[in-house]
């Protein structure tokens, strides 16, 4: 019961209903009419394909900036976070797995610059902004049509990533998941017998007092700090819980060879929580969000830590 309640929040999601989009954006009207007005023997000019490409820039489309890392200021990201705006109503960042959006879009785009290829459009056609049908000039024989049902599978999957938002009140399931945790490990460590003392495998298994007591501290690490970190928070708070999850751990495997005081541990891991707040709120400098500053090992700790949540969209995808 205790693993199921302390479980449910992470594999609880509901997609948010999706809101009606614009049938065409003003990027793609300019494109299709350059199309219609300006095709030279079933070819498209290069002047009509330089005009659309500063139209689809003008309304926020770019393309990928090749297989280099992606950051939240490339300008392929913020035409997702703007299309995204503009379908959902939230931005990036708040969707459940922003990094997966990043990505299938990242393989959307080239696919469909293969299959445009492959199809007959013309050498170096701007697939950016446009649908696959826009990239599809027909046929293409085995080989188009197994792009073709990639791209699909990739859309599919897109379309269900956009519309799962991060909703407020998931991270208030995440914040309660960490408070009972605080009580529960804190009686696992300081008496268990309060918890289990009723059930027959407590006092028939060999030890198992002693094993739930170190677990009570080990908790910090497990729950209590990933939980509030699930809460995706930034600035000060983020930088405490980044430190706090890298000295929980230290703390609980380095204090048994000083102390077999299962309580003294538990505290020393909440002085660890305590202090990680304080010195990220009163000490840190506004300067730490320089990466630049920081060693390369302690740029890869922290680029880790983020994984998943979003803000790994600084490091690379």
């Amino acid at each position: 019961l205790i693993s199921f309640v302390l479980f449910l929040p992470w594999i609880v999601a509901f997609p948010m209903p999706r809101l009606p989009v614009a049938q065409k954006s003003l990027a793609k009207m300019m494109v299709e009419q350059n199309k219609e007005d300006d095709l030279v023997g079933g070819m498209i000019t290069q002047e009509v394909r330089e005009e659309a490409k500063e139209a689809l820039a003008a309304v926020g489309w770019a393309a990928p900036s090749g297989s280099e890392e992606l950051t939240s200021d490339d300008p392929f990201v913020r035409s997702i976070d703007a299309s995204i705006q503009r379908e959902v109503g939230v931005g990036l960042d708040e969707l459940l797995n922003p990094a997966k959006v990043v990505n299938l879009e990242r393989e959307l785009y080239s696919l469909r610059s293969e299959l445009a290829t492959i199809t007959g459009m013309e050498e170096g056609f701007e697939v950016a902004g446009l649908s696959t049908s826009e990239c599809d000039g027909g046929d293409g024989g085995e080989e188009a049509d197994e792009i073709r049902k990639k791209i699909a599978t990739k859309e599919t999957s897109l379309d269900l990533e956009r519309r799962s938002v991060f909703r407020g009140w998931l991270k208030n399931v995440f914040l309660a998941q960490a408070v009972l945790s605080f009580f529960l490990s804190f009686i696992m460590a300081s008496d268990p017998g309060l918890l289990f003392g009723n059930f027959g495998w407590f006092n028939s298994v060999y030890n198992m007092d002693t094993s739930i007591r170190v677990l009570g501290f080990w908790w910090w690490w497990l729950f209590i700090v990933p939980s509030l970190r699930s809460r995706r928070p930034s600035g000060a708070e983020k930088k405490a819980l980044d430190i706090a999850f890298l000295g929980t751990p230290l703390i609980s495997l380095v204090a048994p060879a000083a102390t077999k005081d299962t309580v003294i541990i538990w505290a020393a891991n909440l002085f660890v929580v305590v202090s990680s707040y304080g010195y990220a709120f009163l000490v840190g400098d506004d300067d730490d969000s320089d990466d630049s500053k920081k060693p390369g090992w302690l740029k890869f700790i922290f680029k880790s830590l983020d994984f998943g949540t979003g803000k790994e969209r600084g490091a690379r995808l």
